[in-house]
């Protein structure tokens, strides 16, 4: 049994019911959007977002009818940001797998998202909860927010780390804590209950997020995805950005030259050459602790996460709920 398995066996019968219904969502009469819509469900992932909607409605009372529907819907939003995101950054490749703009093209990729994100309008509509709904359509703004962040930083990959904790406060956490706090308001949760799903999710966005960057850092071949994807889209994380506040002016400097080197002219490059360059930005990340760094930081939003589940009284799925924090921090993909 997988990590996550376990961490769902508390909502097992749930889960099912919630597979049930986003198959039968990301499904059409039309010939080709049907395509794509299967196309994109079969990638399913970790499916993190949806299982932390039911755990969080499961921890404050029970899961019902309302709470799959949004989790359902919280998916397929997720879900069509990645294809829209995908457009955007010009990504060939999704979870291993060709991306929808790469199978198919650009125009198909923008619909498809809009079909989906009508689609998902639609559902929020059916849980006929006004706080959900202003839940899923404050996130929804901070997302589009995040990204034109991130746009307007794109004239030059070197943000603050200040800059880097807003971004991914938009376009990670707030996702995170949309689906706890969703699902604790589906339940019936008291205000405080729904306050500290909140905050747990959204601390777990961020550890999720730094977790995630770190990972473009690894040597290992588990984590199913070429590493330095970052620096090769002219984004720079955490780990790179401490290391550079830390090392040397003419060192740093180097490693910028040769990062934004790799970025412009990565076609143009050798394989064995840009190989080389990304050996040398990973060492330099390495010699200054940028993801010694970035752990550290993991724990304590891990540990903050945690404490906000002080409120609830101990049982398997609030268990679920801290394995989960250790998972994402332990994860090798």
């Amino acid at each position: 049994m997988d990590a996550t398995t376990q961490i769902r066996q508390t909502i097992a019968e749930e889960f099912h019911q919630y597979e049930s219904l986003y198959e039968q969502t990301m499904r059409s009469e039309n010939v080709l959007l049907d395509q794509v819509l299967r196309y994109i469900a079969a990638k399913r992932g970790k499916q993190l977002r949806p299982t932390l909607v039911l755990l969080a409605a499961k921890l404050c009372r029970e899961v019902s009818e309302k709470t799959v529907k949004t989790a359902v819907a919280l998916e397929m939003l997720h879900n069509a940001t990645l294809v829209h995101d995908d457009v955007v950054d010009g990504s060939a490749m999704r979870h291993g797998v060709p991306s929808v703009q790469e199978r198919w093209s650009n125009k198909v990729a923008v619909l498809v998202g809009d079909w989906m994100l009508a689609k998902m309008i639609g559902m929020v509509g059916e849980v006929r909860n006004a706080q959900i709904l202003a839940i899923v359509s404050d996130m929804a703004r901070a997302l589009s927010s995040g990204e034109l962040i991130q746009l307007h930083a794109g004239g030059s990959m070197w943000i603050s780390e200040e800059q880097y904790f807003e971004i991914i406060g938009k376009k990670t956490a707030e996702l995170f804590a949309a689906c706890t706090e969703a699902g604790a308001v589906s339940a019936g949760a008291t205000y405080r209950q729904q306050t500290a799903m909140r905050t747990y999710g959204y601390e777990l966005g961020i550890v999720f997020q730094l977790k995630d960057d770190v990972l473009d850092y690894s040597d290992s071949e588990d984590i199913g995805k070429p590493t330095m994807g970052d620096i090769r889209d002219g984004k720079a994380t955490l780990p790179l950005l401490i290391a550079l506040e830390r090392a040397p002016k003419d060192e740093a400097g180097h490693i910028r030259e040769i990062a934004e080197e790799l970025n412009s002219r990565q076609r143009e490059l050798s394989a064995q050459t840009q190989s080389g360059i990304e050996q040398e930005i990973k060492n330099f990340v390495m010699r200054y602790d940028g993801v010694r760094y970035a752990y550290q930081l993991m724990r304590a939003h891990r540990n903050k996460a945690e404490e906000a589940l002080r409120v609830f009284h101990d049982s398997g799925t609030k268990e679920a709920l801290v394995g989960l924090l250790d998972y994402i921090i332990s994860r090798l993909y």
